[in-house]
């Protein structure tokens, strides 16, 4: 695996050593005072950079209409299965770069990191799934020990791929159009909070869909913004979905990402018709652009298996 920043201007390889640096830090604050001796032994093996500034295809255009920017993606190669888990194990991380970037400046690009152990990656591998086979082939390696290689991939042959892919629409696809029946019933109930959280469920099962439709692979997270990230690096059509013109717009989808939990547990969370029905429209358009994106890679997928 590659190791060299090269092709990055040097103040976005300063800023990839700088987080690095929070990640390595935030990791031994949370187990600095543990007792376990599994976490205690816990490790970080490898940082790999992914996506776009691997690539050397990022774009950063925050001064544009549409304000893009590209995220540096990372995964996080731990030693020990039980530190894959996000809430336990790396809020503090999340939230020590999301305050870097968003609050005091000192970090100018967003950051994205999934957590996995060497084993889940090398299965991933093994068994053909092309997120993990993208990681391998373009990632960039911020920080690896010395025992932490990458078996080598076994492409699916385009039956496999084509079956997979098949199988992952037929059921994530239904499950999202169930979501929205849920939150018509609830919407039309006046079960505001309800009908938000539902939506939400709609919104992610959607963005699971493309995601293992087109790399056969998804976070196991909850976070639309995340999720959404993600899903967007596949296909610029989904961008649009989402507008981004207006702090109402903006605040809208945060409200939605927010219903998750809020929705649910806090008596605090307010969401009124008005919103819910512009959110429903705006998941509406995700879903006829998922089902776009998913029924031209099986296309796709089809056309490699000599499939008419």
């Amino acid at each position: 695996m590659r190791n060299d920043l090269d092709h990055l201007p040097a103040d976005k390889q300063r800023e990839l050593e700088r987080v690095v640096q929070i990640i390595f830090e935030e990791f031994e604050d949370a187990f600095a005072l543990s007792r376990h001796e599994w976490k205690k032994a816990g490790r970080i093996l490898k940082i790999v950079l992914y996506g776009s500034y691997a690539r050397g295809t990022w774009v950063d255009e925050p001064h544009t209409a549409k304000g893009y920017k590209s995220d540096y993606d990372l995964l996080i190669i731990v030693s020990d299965q039980r530190l894959t888990d996000r809430v336990k194990y790396w809020l503090k991380v999340d939230d020590r770069l999301m305050r870097e970037y968003g609050i005091t400046a000192t970090l100018k690009t967003p950051v994205n990191f999934i957590v996995h152990t060497l084993q889940e990656v090398n299965d991933g591998l093994a068994h053909g799934r092309y997120f993990f086979m993208d990681v391998a082939k373009d990632g960039i390696a911020l920080y690896e020990s010395e025992d932490s290689e990458f078996h080598q991939p076994k492409p699916k042959t385009p039956e496999q791929a084509l079956a997979m892919a098949q199988e992952y629409f037929g059921e994530w696809m239904p499950l999202a159009a169930s979501a929205q029946k849920g939150f018509l019933f609830f919407k039309s109930q006046h079960e505001w909070r309800d009908a938000a959280f539902i939506l939400h469920q709609a919104t992610e099962r959607l963005y699971h869909c493309v995601l293992l439709v087109c790399t056969f692979y998804t976070p196991h997270v909850h976070n639309l913004a995340f999720l959404r990230t993600q899903a967007e690096r596949i296909d610029r059509r989904l961008i649009y979905v989402w507008p981004a013109d207006s702090q109402r717009d903006r605040s809208l989808f945060e409200k939605l990402k927010a219903a998750y939990v809020k929705a649910r547990y806090s008596k605090h969370y307010r969401i009124s018709e008005a919103e819910l029905s512009w959110l429903g429209e705006q998941v509406e358009e995700l879903g006829r652009v998922v089902h776009a994106i998913c029924a031209e890679r099986i296309a796709d997928l089809k056309k490699a298996a000599g499939i008419a």
